[in-house]
């Protein structure tokens, strides 16, 4: 057995590994491509914190963890045919040790939901389920008009010089949500021009002078566009701002010719947002669960 650490050259075979791992779990083809796995180790170093498992020369496992104040997250994935052999325990243990080194308190480990094996392993490993993610999709057939807002709110597209109260109105709009940890405005700004950095694909609402509501998407993810953040400040919630910057990303993404569009989103969100992407035709595609541990 071969282990190192992840490149940007191993993207596209891990992105395979992860596609035919969903779709068997699913039920279902994947759209799981190599744009995904960067997006989810963005924060990530690749270096230090990946792991690649190899066996006569073919992937057999894939993990990496990252780490946010005291809490580290870890995701990993064995191969189809590489499953029921003990390579499981092997990555969590790596991940586990990883996170102590690193001085993570607490360890959230990520697995897609029908995956029982995952489930029972770290079950055995003190793990306890915490949290759900749910993956919405829709496929649109026309492009959705978008409501409109009421007098003193504008739709306007992202400018450079929108980016720290674009920043700001994120900031203030996921602080309830579960486990948001704060990053910097510097370093948040910095992630975001890396990678296919799309800012006409970015909007906010005016209100006055103060930013309402923001959201950032990407295309060439998950099999078309894809939803990163949306978020609205608390003080503006419930006078649709948030259905309209979803309609209009959903309108500006069907003139592109990507009829996909989905997100994730927590299924214990506080705002309704489950609620707010199936009123406007979004349906569940997958779930995800969260199982943490505390790291003695």
């Amino acid at each position: 057995m071969n282990v190192r650490a992840i490149t940007d050259a191993d993207l596209e075979t891990v992105a395979e590994l992860a596609a035919t791992d969903e779709a068997a779990l699913l039920g279902r083809p994947s759209q799981i491509g190599s744009a995904d796995i960067r997006g989810w180790m963005r924060r990530v170093d690749m270096e230090n914190d990946t792991w690649l498992y190899e066996e006569g020369g073919r992937l057999v496992a894939a993990a990496w963890l990252e780490q946010a104040d005291d809490l580290g997250v870890f995701v990993g994935i064995v191969a189809r045919g590489a499953k029921g052999r003990g390579l499981g325990r092997t990555v969590a243990e790596a991940g586990e040790q990883r996170a102590r080194d690193r001085g993570a308190t607490r360890l959230h480990a990520v697995t897609l939901e029908p995956d029982t094996a995952a489930g029972e392993l770290f079950a055995r490993r003190g793990y306890a389920a915490v949290r759900r993610f749910y993956e919405m999709a829709i496929e649109l057939e026309a492009a959705p008009d978008a409501p409109p807002l009421g007098d003193g709110f504008a739709l306007d597209v992202f400018r450079t010089e929108d980016a720290k109260p674009f920043y700001d109105t994120l900031e203030a709009s996921f602080q309830d949500h579960w486990e948001h940890h704060s990053i910097g405005f510097e370093r948040w700004w910095e992630e975001k021009q890396r990678n296919g950095f799309d800012p006409t694909l970015w909007f906010l609402v005016r209100a006055g002078g103060e930013v309402a509501g923001a959201i950032q998407n990407e295309a060439g993810r998950n099999g078309g566009g894809y939803v990163a953040t949306l978020g609205v400040v608390r003080a503006w919630r419930g006078k649709g701002i948030a259905r309209a910057l979803l309609l209009h990303t959903f309108a500006e993404f069907y003139a592109r010719g990507v009829p996909r569009v989905t997100l994730g989103v927590d299924a214990e969100n506080p705002t309704g947002a489950t609620r707010l992407y199936e009123s406007v035709g979004m349906v569940r595609e997958g779930a995800a669960v969260v199982y943490e541990k505390a790291l003695t």
